[in-house]
């Protein structure tokens, strides 16, 4: 599998279960591999280096590219 996307989930998981769960999907990424995460959790948010915000405001929903 060359890309993988992960739909949340994260939210219900415990600390320690959730750094082993970002540890796993970092260590399948990279080289020609995309591993995408669509997340709401803080904590996440934190540990993923390059995203892709999707930011709504008034006037709609916008994108950006926050590379680290």
């Amino acid at each position: 599998i060359d890309t993988l996307f992960i739909d949340e989930g994260f939210g219900s998981l415990d600390e320690n279960a959730r750094e082993q769960a970002i540890r796993i999907l970092q260590g399948l990424s990279g080289g020609s591999r995309l591993v995408g995460i669509i997340s709401h959790v803080t904590e996440l948010k934190q540990e993923i280096d390059d995203q892709l915000l999707v930011i709504k405001d008034e006037s709609g929903s916008h994108v950006r590219w926050q590379i680290s």
